[in-house]
């Protein structure tokens, strides 16, 4: 395993992998402790923030290209901006079951997002495989 492809990989990239990998020990955290109160609402902001910033910064990545500079996960990001404004409406309306419904959907989402950033040729598929 080496960091060399994400170092040398351009700003957006570098930006969108920090943040989606701080995402991995927060979103374990926030499954795994208890839910509401002030831990799990400040952690839930730390997260919503990250994964923000993550979506964002993807729009900047034109790896692949199908449509024009842009890709179908280009699609999951808008959902995730979407999805993320809707669950934070949803906590503050009171509606826990749909607050934990969507941000449900959006892990699920991140998660495909992940496993297509391991495909061969990619920067976390470099890092890991070494090179």
């Amino acid at each position: 395993m080496t960091l060399a492809p994400l170092l040398n990989a351009p700003l957006a990239i570098q930006i969108h992998a920090v943040a989606a990998l701080m995402l991995v020990p927060l979103t374990a955290v926030q499954f795994w402790r208890r839910k509401g109160g002030v831990h799990h609402r400040a952690l839930g902001w730390a997260w919503v923030v990250l994964m923000a910033i993550a979506a964002v910064s993807s729009f900047w990545i034109h790896s692949i290209r199908l449509v024009g500079s842009f890709s179908p996960i280009h699609i999951l990001s808008i959902i995730t901006i979407v999805g993320l404004f809707g669950a934070i409406r949803a906590r503050r309306a009171g509606n826990i079951a749909e607050h934990r419904r969507t941000m449900m959907m959006i892990t699920a989402g991140w998660f495909v997002a992940g496993a297509f950033a391991f495909l061969p040729g990619r920067v976390m598929f470099q890092m890991v495989a070494g090179g």
